[in-house]
């Protein structure tokens, strides 16, 4: 009888992933506990992720890596949470700062709120560093601390621990460093493997599509957002994925600092209608309307920000080291575009991103956007303000100037 025993060394598995074959969960886990126990190379890893760039995976292969990335390390449990388990997550955007809004929206609607973020990459911001614009904010609570903030406030937002699916923190860092960011079946397995290991009820899926999002086309994320939906729902966690646009930035800041103002503002019921429409949206709660335009959120964001250490009362970082110019249309008419990538990148220019895992940012830098596709200006109108600290500025006004379409009328 012939023998079905997959062969389980890794340059059979880099073979067959090159060669498109079909993987079996024994390949893919073998793979993976390679990944996490240092057996596999760095230069095997970057070269698997480059495979699966090129050939995918299938149904059965993804939900079998989002399985061992999964349990690669430890599951969350929330003994004294009082609430429904829930958490959303964003494929990424320009302007994108819903987490620190739908947080403790959730909490003050009476669910309870696990969120484990992660840091910008490239031209899209981080809520992690967003978050350490804030004086004394800690995004590196451990296990008892989460259980404690989550059982005394409703919501936590906090970095990955070192015990929750350490697969995931290598391959992150080594998808950005090799261009294998925007791949599905990655993607997919990168965003629910920490996801599940909150121990969620349930999950919220917020999809980019657009210029300023890794999904360019409305279909590649329409079929991101079903292959999200399928491998959690297979995995025991029901979720619902939306589909959202990147187009033009999300609200009016882009930057760090100015995003932790702007959220602030949202959850004082006065934030951008965009913003505040979508954070509805996700919320999915008959009175998420009526409690965020109330401003009750704002005390929970507030206990939220001092259970972990931080202190509102002090400038946030970097804001008192910067300095601003102002961008004027140089025609009236109608705005067709405000290009989100070029926004995105304008920020990064300036400090508020990072081109590699581990770098530092500029909490200070970053871009106000006055104006919105459909609207019309008149020559002179402030459009854009940019907040600089002497770096990038006039690489950031090319880039605002090429994203910015005016069309006569």
């Amino acid at each position: 009888m012939a023998d079905h025993t997959p062969d389980l060394s890794t340059p059979t598995i880099l073979a067959a992933t090159r060669d498109g074959q079909d993987l079996s969960a024994a390949q893919i886990g073998a793979f993976i506990r390679g990944v996490v126990d240092g057996s596999v190379t760095r230069a095997q890893a970057a070269a698997w992720l480059a495979f699966v760039y090129q050939r995918g995976l299938s149904d059965e292969a993804t939900v079998a890596l989002t399985d061992i990335m999964t349990r690669s390390g430890d599951r969350l449990s929330w003994p004294e949470a009082g609430g429904p388990i829930v958490d959303k997550h964003s494929t990424g955007g320009v302007g994108d700062k819903v987490s620190l809004v739908l947080a403790p929206l959730w909490a003050e609607l009476g669910f309870r709120v696990p969120m484990i973020s992660g840091r910008g990459l490239a031209h899209t911001g981080g809520t992690l560093d967003k978050l350490e614009s804030i004086s004394g904010f800690r995004c590196d609570l451990d296990i008892a601390e989460l259980q404690a903030v989550l059982a005394d406030v409703g919501c936590f937002i906090s970095g990955q621990t070192a015990e929750l699916a350490p697969a995931d923190r290598f391959l992150y860092a080594l998808r950005d460093e090799t261009q294998t960011v925007a791949s599905e079946p990655l993607v997919t397995s990168s965003i629910l493997s920490k996801k599940l290991a909150e121990g969620l009820d349930r999950l919220v899926l917020d999809v980019k599509y657009g210029s300023g999002a890794f999904f360019k086309e409305r279909a590649a994320a329409a079929a991101l957002a079903r292959r999200l939906e399928a491998v959690s729902g297979a995995l025991g966690t029901p979720a619902r994925a939306m589909l959202t646009p990147m187009n033009e930035p999300l609200g009016e800041a882009v930057g760090n600092a100015l995003e932790v103002e702007e959220s602030i503002r949202c959850l004082r019921g006065e934030g951008p209608a965009d913003l505040h429409e979508l954070v509805v949206r996700l919320a999915d709660h008959p009175d998420a309307d009526a409690v965020l335009r109330s401003g009750r959120a704002l005390a929970r964001f507030e206990r939220m920000v001092a259970a972990q250490g931080g202190d509102l009362s002090k400038r946030l970082k970097g804001s008192k080291d910067v300095v601003e110019h102002v961008v004027e249309a140089s025609v009236g008419g109608r705005v067709t575009a405000v290009d989100a990538l070029s926004v995105g990148r304008a920020a990064f220019r300036l400090g508020a991103g990072r081109a590699q895992a581990g770098e530092p940012v500029h909490h200070g830098v970053g871009v106000r956007v006055h104006t919105a596709i459909g609207r019309v200006v008149v020559p002179g109108e402030p459009v854009f303000t940019v907040v600089h600290a002497n770096r990038g500025l006039d690489e950031a006004l090319s880039l605002l100037r090429r994203g910015l379409t005016v069309v006569s009328e």
